[in-house]
């Protein structure tokens, strides 16, 4: 399998997505921490989200709770680590809350909105802890569902 330009990892344990999105980077922003446009946008079907909070500040908490098609809910916590608002979002599920450390983190995600004329240049890159939790993330569908879940982030921008 080849990769794309969407899918090109900068070392073994960091996944990326990219993709030029024809929406302001302030809309996406919105989309990404707003709940009540989180839980339009954010899991691949036949996944929901069915609960979202936000405090959008470095050292603020998330939590967004996806169920999926048997009703079992997953619940994801973490902590922003910066934020540049409308152009850079750095979030971590190393943390539950302020500085309390989760059980098993996982990864570190840093989204970047650059603008691009009324479009914008989306790219999500998520750092894992190990090559393992790396490689597992793949295998979960990395690049299908968060390409899904784009197309859906982008759809919902355009009609902000």
């Amino acid at each position: 399998m080849s990769l794309n330009a969407d899918e090109i990892a900068l070392d073994e344990r960091e996944l990326v997505l990219t993709r030029l999105i024809d929406a302001p980077h302030d809309k996406l922003f919105r989309c990404w921490t707003e709940p009540a446009l989180i839980v339009q946008w954010f899991t691949p079907p036949p996944w929901k989200t069915i609960h979202a909070e936000t405090d959008v500040r470095a050292g603020g908490s998330s939590l967004i709770v996806m169920q999926g098609p048997d009703g079992t809910q997953t619940p994801n916590r973490g902590v922003y680590l910066e934020v540049v608002k409308t152009q850079r979002l750095v979030f971590t599920d190393a943390y539950t809350s302020a500085w309390v450390p989760s059980a098993k983190p996982f990864f570190t995600c840093v989204l970047s909105f650059e603008a691009e004329g009324t479009r914008t240049r989306y790219t999500a890159r998520a750092l894992h802890w190990t090559k393992e939790d790396r490689d597992m993330h793949d295998r979960m569908g990395f690049h299908a569902g968060w390409g899904i879940a784009t197309d859906q982030l982008a759809a919902l921008a355009a009609t902000l």
